[in-house]
């Protein structure tokens, strides 16, 4: 072959290998280019739109059609990571009996009054003091209020339906029974839609339970937090709507809630309304606020009131209380008029510094996910303890080995104190009930009484507040020194009266949990 001809094939083979290489890049890039394409378009429709979805589509399967991978999540609440710290596993370690015991009356052994016996003094002669269960997922909720011995063996109000169940379309058709105009094709926020839901609820608050958990059939569902049209978070109770327009009216800062500070700059001429004035961070914690919070029934009609008049710390609310004279039983044993407390999270995490910075509900317990190019807010909502790395490590720089382990540190700490708190009110029951056995008059017991129901309420608070002092370490640990210190106080003062031998006391504390 000669010269020219080689060069020739070795020209030609370069061509090809070239184009070859080209069209191979094109198609590549061609490819990739489609890929990016079919990403962005993900990324932009967030709804399939299989199903109209309006003000009356109550179940959440249906919103699901559209919405499947919050629904994923909202279903798998029934499946939640097991709490931390739960007092059915805080039995002391030599309790062999107590901790293979069943609750007597439910037969469950997650009941806090078997991993727990003070909270059968502390409550006696209440409700709780006959069935008292460890939290579940919100899955459960409608289900466990209706099976808890606590509504079976005592009559409660159909106010009790307000945090446990879907009943935005039941108090709107209650209302509308009962001469609110409109109809529910209306939406929600506008002016016929709020009377529908403010009248149907008045009368739902004084039914009996029996009677109320009839008009529902379903635990909280998107209704209850969404806009059916525009899928924006909305504030759906009317007990919340008066509680959070009051606080407005009170001096108390509130720092984390910068659009009540802002209202309260302006001419206030209508009350605050967090549908109108909360910015959407603001409501990823004000939809949470509306169930999980302090409470109380008002007056005949059993209207469900969240004590905020003064303001959101536990001493506000506790001035609250006296000031109207509410006491939610008499103790059977001291004769006290004491304070049971709800589920406070929202009133605690207000006086944190995650709240101080920002931080909202959703963040921690509903943080956002991504499936490809999707992003979402996980609405399987559950400790942040069970995805560490998207609630936790988005903020903070540390391993979640190091992280888990100063969460364990706080929370050990607060409970290392509710036992010792629970075990002075338990002293000063016994010490009072000693008291009037002996014979001490209704006026020389008045003082350790106070004394009983303001260890008992700050004792109780942190109990039933579901973080175990964790969404604000410093206030929670405040507040149990001070349950404490009342407490003994409390006992000094009946023993001054000196008609009794001082009573053993209490269980000693249980060691702070480590890991």
């Amino acid at each position: 072959m000669s010269i020219t001809s080689r060069g020739f094939s070795s020209r030609a083979a370069l061509f090809w290998f070239a184009a070859i290489a080209f069209g191979s890049g094109t198609v590549a890039a061609l490819l990739l280019y489609g890929n990016i394409a079919q990403r962005k378009s993900e990324s932009g429709s967030t709804v399939l739109r299989i199903v109209d979805i309006n003000e009356t589509t109550i179940d959440a399967a249906e919103w699901g059609k559209n919405f499947p991978r919050e629904y994923d999540g909202y279903i798998r609440t029934a499946d939640n990571s097991q709490a931390r710290f739960k007092w059915s596993e805080a039995r002391p370690p030599d309790d062999l009996e107590s901790a293979a015991a069943t609750d007597p009356h439910t037969g469950k052994a997650d009941s806090k009054l078997v991993g727990d016996p003070r909270l059968k003094t502390i409550f006696n002669g209440y409700a709780f003091a006959i069935d008292y269960r460890e939290r579940r997922g919100h899955a459960f909720m409608l289900h466990d209020q209706r099976e808890t011995e606590r509504v079976k063996q005592r009559p409660q109000p159909g106010a009790c339906l307000n945090c446990h169940a879907s009943n935005v379309v039941a108090y709107r058709e209650v209302g509308i029974k009962n001469g609110a105009g409109g109809s529910l094709a209306d939406p929600l926020t506008s002016e016929s839609g709020q009377k529908q839901l403010f009248t149907g609820w008045e009368h739902v608050n004084h039914l009996s339970y029996s009677e109320a958990t009839e008009l529902v059939k379903h635990p909280i569902t998107c209704l209850d937090c969404h806009d059916p049209k525009t899928m924006g978070l909305r504030v759906t109770r009317p007990a919340f709507l008066e509680g959070i327009a009051a606080l407005a009216k009170s001096n108390d800062p509130v720092p984390h809630l910068p659009s009540i500070e802002q209202w309260r700059r302006g001419e206030r001429k209508t009350p605050y309304n967090p549908n109108a004035l909360a910015s959407r961070q603001e409501m990823r914690s004000m939809a949470c606020g509306q169930c999980h919070v302090e409470y109380y029934f008002k007056g005949e009609q059993k209207r469900l009131t969240f004590p905020w008049e003064n303001g959101l710390k536990l001493d506000q609310m506790e001035t609250y209380y006296d000031t109207v004279g509410w006491s939610d039983w008499t103790h059977k044993d001291s004769g006290a008029k004491v304070i049971k407390a709800q589920h406070p999270e929202f009133e605690l995490w207000s006086q944190g510094i995650h709240a101080r910075s920002g931080v909202s509900c959703a963040d921690c317990h509903m943080p956002y996910k991504r499936e490809g190019a999707m992003k979402f807010t996980d609405h399987q909502v559950q400790t942040p303890m069970a995805h560490v790395n998207l609630s936790c490590q988005t903020c903070h720089n540390y391993t979640e080995t190091e992280i888990k382990s100063r969460v364990d540190q706080i929370q050990a700490r607060n409970m290392s104190q509710l036992n010792r708190a629970e075990n002075a009110v338990v002293d000063l029951i016994n010490a009072i009930k000693d008291a009037k056995a002996a014979g001490a008059t209704d006026e020389q017991l008045e003082k350790p009484r106070r004394l009983q129901r303001a260890a008992q309420w700050r004792a109780d608070f942190i109990n039933a507040e579901n973080s175990m002092g964790f969404h604000a370490p410093a206030e929670a640990l405040r507040i149990l020194g001070e349950s404490m210190d009342y407490a003994r106080m409390g006992t000094t003062e009946v023993a001054k009266l000196g008609l009794t031998k001082p009573s053993a006391p209490a269980t000693p504390p249980v060691a702070p949990a480590t890991k």
